[in-house]
């Protein structure tokens, strides 16, 4: 190491290290001396440890809501399948088992409601200041609010968030069906 390397790692090192600091200090003549400063008061009490981070989850909660549609309605099962050699009568009875089991999982995960009172058809007022997340004005909207139309859709809310924790093993946390065999 030559000694620009050998001033700069000393340098650092001072720095750093007060027990080489002082060694350094009797070296040099022409160092100004000091006394040695005392030693810090040792606490006697524990630091407490830090908060730990929460958990990542180990699954996405799109996967847990996949996989209980898949579960209880067929749901990847049916929109996946080639439906062109089946007769629409086979795929009207396979539609409504996955009707019934994706909304029996929608109902008591998140109690899907509807999010206007109205019904379809029905003449409503959007006021002026209305929330475009609520209310999304179709057809030929011109001017300012407040506007009057027909209600064609009453749109849908989540009144809950109850999703199942997952479990399973990390390797196997992105399959959403395990493969079925029949013995």
């Amino acid at each position: 190491m030559g000694r620009l390397g050998l001033a700069f790692s000393t340098f650092f090192r001072v720095l750093g290290n007060q027990e080489f600091a002082s060694v350094v200090a009797e070296i040099d003549p022409k160092a100004p001396k000091r006394l040695a400063a005392p030693e810090p008061a040792k606490k006697t009490e524990a630091l407490a440890p830090k908060p730990a981070a929460p958990p990542k989850p180990p699954r996405s909660e799109a996967l847990t809501l996949l996989a209980a549609l898949q579960r209880e309605g067929r749901f990847i099962d049916f929109a996946l399948e080639d439906l062109s050699a089946f007769s629409d009568a086979q795929i009207g009875a396979a539609a409504r088992d996955v009707h019934r089991g994706a909304a029996s999982v929608l109902k008591r995960m998140f109690d899907i409601q509807p999010l206007r009172s109205e019904s379809e058809g029905e003449s409503v007022t959007v006021p002026s200041g209305f929330d475009p997340q609520e209310v999304q004005l179709v057809g030929k909207v011109a001017g300012e609010p407040p506007f009057t139309g027909s209600l064609t859709h009453a749109g849908w809310k989540a009144t809950k968030l109850e999703l199942p924790s997952w479990s399973g093993a990390d390797k196997v946390r992105q399959v959403v069906a395990p493969a079925e065999v029949e013995i």
